[in-house]
């Protein structure tokens, strides 16, 4: 039993719709490891009733299992509008979060966030960034700009496979692809922002969570 097996059998389940879900997006979609999986799944859920954001901002939908995640976390009357640039996904996410126990907590939103989420008009209690990692360090000064004063922002994949590290250890020599630069730009930015609280779990790919301050 490896570690991670142990942690899934010693939490809480992930339930029979996220479960089919996770097993069809493994099926069906190209890279279907990106999606957040059972551990992850419950963090987010359990972070949401933690937190108690009304609105959350999810940046990256892929096949909805983590904007699923936070839905069934949140209390009455919440919503999480998701953001999926890739709109040859929705024929097969859409189905997924309208056909689900939550789907009137989820919107989905098909478009770049960065003209996306202006144009919605709204603040966040809550912003999880699982997008394009290249374009992360964007998506972090968006969403400080649309979060609400005291406001968490999560971020996934911040260590990346352990790449951010790669240099340190004389591996990659200094030529870093657009993603692993992104991801360390990113990191870099949040680590200087003395606005902000912040903390990386090394959980599965590194999982950053970021407490804006009360004044705005």
């Amino acid at each position: 039993m490896t570690i991670d097996e142990y942690i899934e059998a010693h939490i809480d389940p992930e339930g029979d719709y996220l479960h089919r879900l996770y097993r069809a997006t493994q099926v069906k979609l190209l890279y279907g490891r990106m999606a957040s999986g059972h551990v992850q799944g419950r963090l987010l859920k359990m972070l949401v009733e933690m937190i108690g954001p009304t609105t959350i901002l999810e940046i990256g939908t892929f096949s909805g299992y983590s904007a699923l995640c936070m839905a069934e976390g949140l209390k009455e009357g919440g919503m999480v509008h998701t953001v999926e640039i890739f709109d040859e996904l929705e024929d097969f996410t859409r189905p997924w979060i309208e056909h689900s126990p939550w789907a009137d907590r989820v919107t989905l939103h098909i478009g770049d966030a960065l003209e996306v989420v202006p144009r919605l008009g709204l603040k966040f209690d809550m912003v999880f960034i699982d997008g394009n990692k290249r374009t992360y360090p964007q998506y972090y000064i968006l969403a400080k700009q649309y979060i609400n004063p005291g406001g968490f922002i999560v971020a996934d994949n911040t260590l990346w496979d352990g790449h951010v590290v790669d240099d340190l250890h004389g591996i990659g020599h200094g030529h870093k692809d657009e993603q692993t630069r992104g991801v360390m730009e990113f990191n870099d930015m949040v680590a200087a922002d003395t606005e902000v609280e912040k903390i990386i779990l090394p959980l599965r790919d590194g999982l950053t969570i970021i407490r804006t301050h009360h004044h705005s």
